[in-house]
């Protein structure tokens, strides 16, 4: 039997990249995956490429950045589905000017970042808690090492979701959900690679311990994998770092 064999599981920014790995690996153990993005054309392709595999699958469109979308969707899947296994919060905004100083970017933009990295996945757990209860689930935010990163507003953004990771295991415990956060190094992705560049991305590689190569959308699936797995179930209130020992050397963006 696969191990996620009739859970049900939720994940944002699903159309590609990390996100879709995780759908992919969740359905691919047996799991219904609920696919949600903001990019309906390309999340319908998502749908349908996992389908083909045999994968079940669904597609929520939403945008993470707006309340009255993130409200809408979490009332169409407690419709839907009476109960949710695992909650991924993968969704956010990684590159351009998040990833630069903190000067020069406006209140505006500061509480777009903030409003996609950090509240949307707190009010996700919020809205979707009485379904999350009923599976006694899991909530997986995505932060990210760059959370220990001084002086990016990508940073501050990851940082503060480490402490609403924290405080929703704190406030989900007496409901029997666990909430813990994985925290990737350097990625080799299509968005990583074509904002950062091949020289950038091998210098932040060879900053890593072992093993020396950039981390796949594979090592994130995995680890989400295992944290949902019974053999992850005693794991609860954490940041798990995925970054090859990156954090030892200190990690420079």
């Amino acid at each position: 039997m696969a191990r996620m064999e009739g859970k049900t599981v939720l994940v944002t920014g699903a159309a590609g990249g990390l996100g879709l790995a995780i759908a992919r690996a969740f359905a691919g153990e047996g799991a219904h995956a609920v696919l949600v993005d903001r990019d309906a054309q390309r999340l319908a392709q998502s749908v349908e490429e996992l389908r083909g595999t045999g994968a079940s699958c669904s597609a929520q469109v939403a945008d993470l950045s707006d309340e009255d979308s993130i409200l809408a969707l979490a009332g169409e899947v407690c419709a839907a589905h009476a109960s949710l296994d695992v909650l991924v919060n993968n969704a956010g905004l990684a590159y351009g000017e998040i990833a630069s100083g903190f000067f020069g970017l406006g209140l505006a933009k500061w509480q777009h970042y903030l409003a996609v990295n950090t509240l949307a996945p707190l009010l996700l757990a919020e809205h979707l808690r009485v379904p999350l209860a009923r599976a006694g689930g899991l909530v997986i935010n995505q932060s990210s090492m760059a959370s220990n990163v001084p002086g990016t507003a990508y940073g501050v953004t990851k940082a503060a979701l480490n402490a609403v990771t924290f405080g929703l295991a704190s406030q989900l415990a007496g409901e029997g959900v666990r909430c813990v956060a994985i925290a990737p190094g350097m990625m080799e992705t299509e968005a990583s690679s074509g904002a950062l560049g091949e020289e950038t991305m091998a210098r932040l590689t060879g900053m890593q311990l072992a093993p020396a190569r950039p981390g796949s959308p594979s090592d994130i699936a995995n680890a989400c994998l295992y944290l949902a797995s019974c053999e992850g179930s005693f794991l609860n209130n954490l940041v798990l770092p995925i970054d090859a020992g990156n954090r030892l050397r200190g990690y420079r963006g």
